[in-house]
């Protein structure tokens, strides 16, 4: 058994993480008050020689923190070993040998009063069949679901024995293909799941000789039986990539008993109202019904899915089983989804927030949907307006776990901690805090992601140099470097006054602003839509902006094609000598600051990230009216109960469409159906005037351009739009 405990380290990775998280989940749950007693009680089965118990010290204090902790293992020597253990620490941690499937905290804890619930509560779950008297409210099992032969009866008495607000904790191996959970809406996410048919075949057959079972029934099992909170797939490198999974789960009745109340609130955030219709399937219906009864019901999508598996006898989707509710459902397996390749593209938002507040006069009252991007924008109305509901919106799913994280940080972790993960782009310690305080706050794919991506936060490199905008960010910075320029930049940047700043622009300004540069690289197609997340579409608008060109003409005619490089020459000169000019870098343009040096200054950042934006942000609520849809816009504001909105900020999304679709028409009804009268929106366009400024006039809106890019102006701290336009809406369809 010695030799066992040994010999173990090396194989038997992921034990710490499930343990943090799981002690993570705790520390939540107590900070709640959602035990049913003062301490909660700890189960390990397979526990072996105790190892997991005295690790989960680093984590909490486990004789102050739980009641009764108790270790369960079918091996006498391993329970010698842990005995010996547990009496060399001085815990009064209870060893049992026995087999899991018959073990009973009744048969072992006396019945104190603290561990007795309320009144209130017996009666609640008595009528659903459920005795809370002797419960566990954490069950963890190490890399034993794979050697008990007679699994289903082990997971079935988990299920009893756990507690309805309790959490199961396990680690172990496997191989699974991804197409053995397709169509599975609850396993909280599939990144780096899958196991390669060779991989399959070699590990399952090394550890049958050691009688260890990597079927993928056992995992699916487990999942079936309880909600999943949290999921990582791993690779122990060490031993040749041996795969291992991490779950935290919990009660699936728990949630079940209350499940409807949980479908309905998360409903009626998503739509707006508790109360609405389905996108389609009943417009048949409506010219037979009287006009009271049109608004049968729009359910959103993740009550939609809610229902398919309550009445298929399936968990919930993951979102409904996390902390908070911000999250919607969303089908990460789409192609509109999976067409990013596992990445966002923005790491920051290109938009300038203070002109959004000035045109806007953003209040307490207002219902806003916004395009998500780095988040950046969506954090700063939070902080001077408070609005009453924010829907973050992108089709990107990268771009929403950023979101999350940043959300995360302000709900979890004290300002010093924000301010070296997002004003200075690295933080050493970052997998530790996202594993000990971040994960309670995060839904699981969000998690899963930052897992995988550590390193943005660890490397020498900063956070900002990541994603589609981080390689802006690192030609910027390489070619500062290869030209000898990198002193007058930082020059630049620390520029006191704008006068200082021009001179040293006009020295700079030569090899930035190269033609030979332009024509090499900064003006082709893959540089302008991988770094500079421009598309096909927007630089059309750009082109015909500079050549007078109707928006129907064929964008592929020999004259746009010769002046091309021309166009966007002129639109990147009209964008930077005005910002050079008029703002002061090390001072107020935090934009181009993070651009030029990867990183923000005390002196110039994002108000969001300034010590009195942290302590609004870190209030218990600061984020209950946030609600981060995975989505195209049409697909989330279809489902808004009518005029429910006040403002739609949507960026420069629209420059997006092609003139030759019906997108941008149906997008402009479903934004005049969905908006107050009154209502505004807000976009920007590479074009002085875009070409669905008509569509808008003929769907219910007055059009008006707040800001004109001419040659020579700054409209903003970034300057990077030819145009900003506000459409309200005067009449609806």
């Amino acid at each position: 058994a010695n030799v066992y405990d040994e010999t173990r380290k090396l194989l038997l990775c992921g034990r710490e993480d499930m343990l943090a998280l799981a002690a993570a989940q705790l520390n939540f749950q107590a900070q709640q008050g959602l035990f049913r007693h003062s301490k909660p009680v700890w189960v390990d089965i397979g526990g072996g020689t105790g190892y997991n118990i005295e690790a989960m010290h680093a984590f909490l204090n486990v004789p102050d923190f739980f009641s009764a902790v108790f270790l369960v293992d079918l091996s006498p020597s391993l329970c010698g070993v842990a005995k010996r253990r547990f009496q060399r620490l001085g815990w009064d941690v209870k060893v049992v040998c026995q087999d899991a499937r018959t073990f009973r905290l009744e048969d072992h804890l006396e019945k104190l009063e603290d561990a007795k619930p309320a009144a209130r509560e017996l009666s609640e779950y008595a009528s659903a069949g459920i005795n809370l008297v002797y419960k566990a409210d954490l069950i963890t099992m190490s890399y034993s679901l794979s050697m008990i032969p007679d699994y289903y009866t082990v997971v079935d008495s988990i299920v009893r024995l756990l507690a309805p607000t309790g959490l199961i904790g396990v680690v172990d191996f496997y191989v699974q293909s991804i197409v053995e959970t397709a169509g599975r809406n609850y396993v909280g996410g599939s990144l780096n799941r899958h196991v390669n048919w060779l991989g399959r075949v070699f590990w399952r057959a090394w550890f049958d000789c050691d009688r260890v079972s990597l079927e993928g029934a056992r995992r699916d099992y487990l999942e079936y039986r309880f909600g999943t909170k949290k999921i990582l797939d791993q690779r122990n490198y060490l031993l040749g990539g041996i795969p291992y999974y991490v779950f935290i789960g919990c009660h699936c009745q728990g949630v079940f008993a209350r499940s409807q109340d949980l479908l309905e609130t998360v409903d009626a955030s998503c739509t707006e109202s508790p109360q609405i219709m389905p996108a389609k399937g009943h417009e048949f219906l409506l010219p037979l019904l009287p006009q009271p009864a049109i608004a049968l019901e729009i359910r959103s999508k993740a009550y939609e899915s809610a229902i398919i598996n309550l009445s298929s006898n399936l968990p919930l989707p993951s979102t409904y089983y996390q902390s908070h509710q911000a999250r919607i459902y969303y089908d990460e397996l789409l192609e509109k989804h999976t067409q990013f390749n596992g990445d966002y593209l923005y790491s920051f938002t290109w938009e300038d927030p203070r002109v959004d507040q000035r045109l806007l006069q953003i209040s307490d009252n207002d219902t806003i949907l916004c395009l998500t991007s780095g988040g950046d924008n969506l954090l700063e109305y939070l902080v001077t307006a408070n609005p009453r509901r924010i829907h973050a919106v992108d089709l990107n799913p990268n771009q929403n776990h950023l979101l999350e994280l940043k959300v995360a940080a302000f709900q979890a972790l004290p300002y010093c901690d924000v301010w070296k993960m997002f004003g200075e782009g690295q933080h050493p310690d970052f997998r530790r805090l996202l594993l000990d305080q971040l994960s309670p706050h995060m839904s699981s794919q969000a998690f899963q992601f930052w897992a995988k991506h550590v390193d943005r936060f660890t490397s020498s490199t900063s956070f900002y140099d990541y994603g589609g905008s981080g390689h802006a960010i690192r030609l910027v910075r390489s070619l500062a470097w290869l030209s000898g320029l990198r002193h007058e930049i930082q020059k630049l940047c620390t520029s006191k006054t704008r006068n200082e700043q021009r001179e040293i622009w006009s020295r700079i300004r030569p090899m930035i602003l190269s033609r030979t540069l332009h024509w090499a690289l900064v003006g082709t197609e893959w540089f302008l839509w991988k770094a500079a997340g421009v598309p096909a579409a927007q630089r059309q608008l750009i082109i015909r902006d500079a050549m007078d060109i109707p928006c129907q003409q064929d964008s592929r005619h020999e004259k746009v094609s010769d002046t091309t490089g021309e166009a966007m020459w002129d639109y990147i000169l009209n964008t930077l000598d005005p910002v050079a000019q008029n703002t002061l870098l090390s001072d107020e343009n935090y934009h181009y600051l993070l651009t030029l040096t990867g990183r923000y200054t005390r002196r110039c950042h994002p108000s969001y990230l300034g010590p009195k934006a942290h302590r609004k942000l870190s209030q218990p609520h600061a984020f209950a009216g946030l609600r981060i849809h995975t989505d195209e816009i049409n697909e989330i504001i279809q489902r808004f109960k009518p005029s429910t909105l006040t403002i739609a900020i949507i960026m420069d999304s629209m420059d997006w469409f092609d003139p030759n679709t019906t997108a941008a028409s149906n997008q402009v009804c479903a934004l005049n159906r969905a908006l107050k009268p009154k209502g505004k929106v807000l976009l920007r366009s590479a074009g002085l005037k875009p070409w669905y400024v008509t569509v808008f006039e003929k769907h219910g809106f007055s059009t008006k351009r707040v800001a004109a890019r001419l040659p020579g102006m700054c409209v903003d701290r970034v300057n990077m739009y030819a145009s900003t336009w506000i459409m309200s809406k005067i009449e609806d369809l």
